[in-house]
């Protein structure tokens, strides 16, 4: 559960642009070195240059993540990613990747609470065939029954092993869960079992048919690109698909946690495990930064306070950390966690956790350690930088949240970032009220208990 991962994939420092020209519905933004243009239909176009990408990336973006699904309809998001592959009229099933492949590039997708995006890494000079493909499969997907329901076993199984056979995964999973009372954050991305064994094909071509259209997606385009051929070409490939249903933005408030929330989990499992977790704002917020450089003063590393409490000296973990994510597009949660060591108690390892935060709300962190741990948070930032594939994601992450512009605060949001900041934010936030706890107690394996679900109990405390 690393707190960077996530950041560096939404956060990455791009490379200067140039255009020749301007459009109709369209602009040059950040003095030339982003083109931006929003075509008639809705469907907008962001192109990133970097003049020294050996490859380039074509991304298309889908405002479909999970939280757009209904109740009882779970994982749906997910199981039409699978289906984008099963093919359309024009291109058979896994045509479409072995085109790709004998251009010499690769395709892939990912689906998240907020979004769900399909990518291709090829030669600048071979983007035209991302073009074509994803503009065939934005309308003219074909979904047979039988094999929708085949790959509904595939992500029935796929889930199994992610979630039923993982423990861990499966105290987050409930956390999650927990923690939200209203906001469909609190479902998975990859759905409940019950949900999935009964998602149709007629529930997945509704949702593809709403969701899968222009005035729904943007396209972003990175690499050493001929910005004008790429602008037209898109425009020529999805100019012409027709809007869809104007959809409205998600408008759901998450009340106020008035106690803490606490679930029991017995599942087969080696070592016990903890995780805490509290709702905390996202980037819209300016507590943000200091809710990043709070997580990375607890859990940047070895030298960390965490690490060397918990695991160094007082040898009672196995593993332990923060986590914190600011680019969700609505506000998540900051998490604490550990992994007992064999023959140490649990409870011992979330008291610990917490009288590290408790040390930050008595005294501020100390400059040197404010200062290492932004230094670490802009590293990261900058270390992946030359990677064309995430400079994209950048700009895509942001554009989510609400606008792509919002990438220029961050590094600045970071250095302005105080110890009195992260002190405040540790006291606002990081508070019994506000958290959820998911503690993994582990239970024997035998023949009867593997094909029993977790035993879950929880509580609440008001």
């Amino acid at each position: 559960m690393n707190r960077t991962i996530a950041f560096i994939i939404a956060l990455l420092m791009t490379a200067p642009i140039s255009c020749a020209h301007t459009f109709e519905n369209s602009k040059i933004a950040e003095e030339g070195r982003v083109y931006e243009e929003i075509l008639p239909n809705g469907l907008k176009i962001i192109a990133v240059k970097d003049p020294n990408a050996p490859l380039a990336v074509f991304q298309i973006w889908y405002d479909a993540g999970s939280i757009h699904e209904q109740v009882g309809k779970t994982g749906s998001s997910h199981l039409l990613e699978h289906m984008m592959f099963k093919g359309t009229a024009r291109y058979g099933p896994k045509v479409f990747s072995r085109m790709i492949k004998r251009a010499g590039g690769i395709d892939n997708a990912g689906t998240s609470k907020d979004f769900v995006y399909y990518y291709q890494k090829l030669a600048p000079d071979r983007l035209y065939l991302s073009i074509e493909l994803e503009a065939d499969r934005m309308r003219n997907l074909i979904m047979d029954p039988e094999e929708t329901l085949s790959e509904r076993e595939v992500v029935m199984e796929e889930r199994r092993m992610r979630y039923e056979d993982d423990p861990q995964n499966l105290v987050y999973e409930e956390v999650v869960a927990t923690a939200f009372n209203n906001h469909p954050y609190r479902w998975p991305v990859i759905g409940w079992m019950e949900d999935l064994s009964t998602l149709t094909r007629d529930d997945l071509w509704d949702y593809y048919r709403h969701r899968y259209v222009p005035n729904n997606a943007f396209i972003v385009v990175a690499g050493n690109i001929d910005i004008d051929l790429i602008a037209a070409k898109i425009r020529k490939e999805f100019g012409g698909i027709p809007r869809g249903p104007e959809l409205k933005k998600l408008d759901i408030k998450e009340p106020e946690q008035r106690g803490e929330k606490r679930i029991f989990i017995k599942k087969e499992a080696e070592l016990p495990y903890v995780i805490s977790a509290y709702k905390v704002p996202n980037i819209m917020s300016e507590d943000s930064y200091a809710l990043e450089v709070l997580a990375t003063v607890l859990s940047g590393g070895k030298s960390a306070r965490i690490y060397k409490s918990l695991i160094d000296e007082q040898r009672i973990a196995l593993s332990a950390g923060a986590g914190y994510s600011s680019t969700n597009r609505y506000p998540f949660l900051f998490y604490l966690y550990g992994t007992a060591l064999p023959g140490k108690k649990i409870e011992d390892v979330e008291n610990a956790l917490y009288k590290e935060v408790d040390k930050v709300k008595s005294q501020f962190p100390d400059e040197r350690e404010m200062q290492k741990a932004k230094n670490q948070i802009e590293a990261d930032y900058i270390m992946s930088q030359d990677s064309i594939f995430y400079q994209a994601m950048v700009y895509a992450q942001f554009e989510l949240i609400g606008d792509w512009r919002l990438k220029e605060k961050y590094l600045e949001g970071i250095r302005k970032v105080t110890p009195e900041d992260v002190q405040r934010v540790a006291k606002k936030y990081i508070v019994q009220k506000r958290r959820t706890v998911g503690i993994l107690i582990p239970i024997k394996n035998s023949k009867n208990d593997k094909m029993q679900k977790p035993d879950v109990h929880s509580s609440a405390t008001h």
